[in-house]
Order: structure tokens, then sequence, then C-alpha cells
């Protein structure tokens, strides 16, 4: 059985958000010795002064760069073995994870708990999950369109930077000084919206307390799930509700379902001109020019996104889906004889829409038969 002796800290948070600026505050304060393993050395340049002085340990670690960015499968060989190491130094009261700009942090954590379960002999536990937010982007790309002809490739940025906003323990919003105070309270406003439970904390060029960070309660996997509004919609909403339901915060929410096809011309035609009332949208569909692909659509602010992902079980070849329902016959509980598993399932979430409308305006999206 672990002891949990010594707490782990992920830091996430896109490119720019201040994440290595936060480490070096971090490391700077007398309070603890802390233990910080990085992906790149070279792009954190913490002065060895401050080492020495502090006595803090910084550990280089290559992550294993998986298709979305996701570092959780060296959480069970490399990354794992340095944070064991680290945590038998017994001067060590902490180790703090600065985790890639593109990793999704639901990933870390469930591969992190699974590691906790599995090894009865680990010291170390996850603590908090933390997301560092640069409020200026936020305001200019989610709250308002200032984005850039160069930054159009980019399109998913901000529905990465929602993910990991979604996902985490803390909010540490970066660069306030960025911001009038109004325009402060309208990005803390939006990103209620979409993660509704987790402590936010304002701070200007990564200077937060390392107190902060570490006294409060363990992390607690479920319970952050459901801070996501996407998750509490998937948990709480009746999806034959004529309304959509409504939080503490005035946000709304509904889930959609639907088995038939979106025609792709029109639901493209749908996303220009998309209802600005809606904050965040996300789930899997699928169009009726591709019977094979599951695509996930997102859309966070003016920013969307459709993505290829995987294929859906039913277009497998007939033996690999005999034996997929042999090993796992629960699939065909809501298998359906024409579409198989395929299936459009979304969540929107916004604040002073109706329902009925967006509700209308995806059936006509739906592909007419014939």
């Amino acid at each position: 059985m672990s002891t949990r002796e010594v707490p782990v800290v992920i830091i996430t948070g896109y490119l720019g958000s201040g994440k290595t600026t936060l480490m070096q505050n971090i490391l700077k304060q007398e309070k603890r010795k802390i233990a910080l393993i990085v992906n790149d050395m070279g792009s954190i340049n913490i002065d060895a002064s401050i080492l020495n002085k502090t006595g803090n340990k910084v550990a280089q670690v290559e992550m294993v760069q998986m298709q979305n960015g996701c570092i959780c499968c060296t959480l069970r060989d490399e990354f794992m073995a340095e944070i064991e190491r680290l945590s038998e130094d017994g001067s060590v009261e902490a180790i703090f994870v600065e985790a890639s700009g593109i990793s999704e942090p639901s990933s870390i954590a469930g591969a992190f708990l699974n590691y906790e379960e599995m090894t009865e002999s680990t010291r170390v536990f996850l603590k908090t999950m933390v997301s560092v937010v640069d409020v200026d982007r936020i305001y200019r790309e989610f709250l308002h369109n200032l984005t850039s002809d160069e930054d159009a490739d980019d399109g998913d940025v901000i529905n990465l930077i929602m993910d990991q906003i979604e996902f985490c323990s803390l909010m540490i919003l970066n660069k306030t000084d960025l911001l009038a105070r109004e325009q402060l309270t309208e990005v803390k406003e939006g990103l209620r919206g979409i993660q509704q439970k987790a402590e936010m904390i304002e701070c200007v060029n990564g200077e937060v307390d390392l107190d902060v960070i570490l006294n409060r309660e363990d992390f607690d996997f479920e319970e952050v799930e459901d801070y996501s509004a996407v998750q509490r919609a998937l948990n709480n909403c009746e999806h034959d509700d004529e309304k959509a339901c409504v939080d503490e915060y005035g946000i709304s929410s509904f889930v959609f379902e639907e088995r038939r096809p979106f025609n792709r011309d029109a639901f493209n035609k749908l996303i220009e001109e998309y209802p600005e009332a809606l904050i965040r949208t996300k789930g899997y569909i699928w169009f009726s020019d591709d019977w094979e692909h599951v695509q996930l659509f997102e859309q966070a602010g003016r920013n969307a996104s459709i993505t290829e992902v995987s294929e859906w079980i039913s277009s497998w070849p007939k033996e690999e889906l005999d034996k997929a329902v042999s090993d796992f016959p629960d699939i065909m509980d809501e298998w359906d004889e024409t579409y198989g598993d395929r299936y459009n399932q979304v969540v929107f979430i916004g604040k002073g829409y109706e329902k009925a409308e967006i509700v209308k305006l995806l059936y006509d999206c739906i592909e007419k038969a014939g």
C-alpha cells in the first residue's frame, strides 16, 4: 500500500501561458525543497545560482511525443522512474512536473492514478492538476476573434487550451496586468462557462505563493472531471427535455443525439455562421459522405474545428467486427440495424440561447433521405 509521502503537482497550459515563469518563481521560494521535471531543459533556463541557494533539484526527462501530445505513455517507464528516484531523496518535499504545452491533462492524470493503483510501494501521489491560463489570449481569441490570418492553421489551439482548462483542480490566471478589470471579469465569467468549480488565482508574471498550490485537498479524478461543463452536461442533462439545463452561473447546456449523419456542406455552413451565444461545444459526429471515420467537433468562443479521430467499429472488416463483438458483446447493446455504432453526440454550452433554435439548426444539417 502506498505511503503517499511526496505530493506531485502537474503544471499544464499552452505554449506561452507562463508555465516556465511560474516554475522559476516557485523555485525561488525558500519554503520547501522542490524537485522539478520539465520536458526540455533548454526551454526553462533556470539560473544555477537559484538551485545552489535553495537546494532544489531539476531533472531532465525526455518525454515521448505521442500523436495527441500526451506524456502518459512515459508514466509507466522513464517519467515515473524519474519521479520515484526524486522521491527517494529525503530532502524533496514535493515534485513539480511541467507538462508539454500540447498535452492532454486528463490522460496524464488517468495514467498517473493508474500507476498509483498498480504500484503498491510508490511514495508519490498526485496532489494537484494546475492549468496556467494566459488571460490576455483568452480575451483576444476566445471571447473576441482577433486571431490573425497567420494563425488560421492553428484554429484548434484554443480548443486544446479549453481542454486544459476543463480538466484541472486549480487555474492560475496569468498576465492579468494586460487586461482592464472589466476585461478580466469578462474572461473569468467566460471560463466559468466551461470550468465550474476549480479555484482561480490571479497573478502577474507567474508570481504565486507555493503554499497556495500545495496546501489544498488532494486531487480527486472524478470530482475534477465533473468540474467540466461538458461532462456535467453529459451526466446531468435529460436529452429529451425541451429546455436546456441551467446551472448556478446562468450557463445552460444540452446534449444533442442523432443517429443519422450530417451533410458536410450544411454543417460547415453552420460553423461559418455559428450562434454567438454558444460558449463551448464538444462531441463526436459523422458525415454522410464518410461512413468510416469518427469526427471530433470542438468549438470554443469564435474558434471551431473538426478532426478525424478514429474509425467506427461498424466500418471494420467482417472478421475483425465479429471478433470485437465476441470479445465485447456489450457493443451490440446500442447497435443500430442501419447505422451500427455511428452516432452524433454533441454537448452544447452557452448563455442566452433557445435550445429549440439550436436543435432546428442542427436538424437542418442532417442528411435528408433519398
